[in-house]
């Protein structure tokens, strides 16, 4: 079963007598387990698509599954313990509390579970910020951390809460060019070590470099899909609606 699966989904909002539509009727499968990422130009609707996979924005039609559950129609209430319990979110601009140390800021999202005692937290704090070599930075607050480590402590938060999917919105933009790799390789070894499924929205070249499923965006539609093989991609144009997840694609290109 798909893990996340998004039917004939259409978002647009109103400017004043203007309506503007952000995404028209796109359809998309992930399985579990993928490093994938949604590219386009700004303004193509890829954030969009990333906000409403994370239940952070409300479609206009169509329906989201997240593993096999119908969110589309959930209570605010709902959707915030879905986000809590499956969801995990790295922003472009970390995020972070200022006045929280790097510990407290990861542990911040686990003061929701009240079945979590204090020692239980403290472990998954101290295991989070190892993963993303961060231990002896736990006390120091944002504004004494780069942009590379403020970004490390917002993937640990991310994985404190135990999330089966990440959702990422352009991680590395704010970040120069050796910090950003820094942070993919990191990513990447999260998603092979504890199999969670990573989802970018990007136009940042690095990111789709280490993809291993690309969605092309643009004008609020999918035109391209693409999976990556051991040595080249294969790539699929979509008609505006995309098959299960590219399992039936011929022909290669670049992505």
């Amino acid at each position: 079963m798909s893990l996340i699966r998004v039917e004939r989904v259409s978002k647009h909002y109103r400017l004043g007598d203007q309506v503007v539509w952000a995404l028209r009727d796109v359809t998309l499968t992930v399985e579990e387990w993928v490093f994938l990422a949604i590219a386009g130009p700004s303004g193509s609707g890829k954030s969009t698509l990333l906000n409403l996979i994370g239940c952070i924005d409300t479609l206009t039609s169509g329906r989201i599954f997240i593993d096999g559950r119908d969110v589309s129609g959930n209570t605010p209430d709902d959707l915030a313990a879905l986000r809590a319990c499956t969801i995990g979110f790295v922003f472009q601009t970390f995020n972070l509390f200022p006045v929280l140390s790097a510990e407290e800021n990861v542990e911040y999202p686990l003061l929701q579970f009240k079945e979590l005692s204090r020692d239980e937290r403290g472990s998954r704090v101290t295991k989070f910020l190892d993963v993303a070599e961060l231990s002896k930075y736990a006390r120091h607050r944002p504004n004494e951390l780069s942009g590379g480590q403020r970004q490390r402590v917002a993937i640990a938060r991310a994985l404190a809460t135990h999330p089966r999917i990440i959702l990422a919105d352009e991680p590395t933009a704010n970040l120069d060019h050796r910090t950003g790799e820094g942070i993919l390789e990191l990513m990447k070894e999260i998603n092979r070590s504890f199999n969670t499924t990573f989802v970018f929205s990007t136009h940042d070249k690095k990111v789709i470099a280490k993809a291993d499923r690309l969605v092309r965006i643009e004008d609020g539609r999918i035109r391209r899909l693409g999976m990556k093989t051991a040595t080249s991609w294969v790539m699929v144009s979509d008609g505006g609606r995309s098959k299960e997840w590219i399992r039936t694609t011929t022909g290669a290109s670049k992505p």
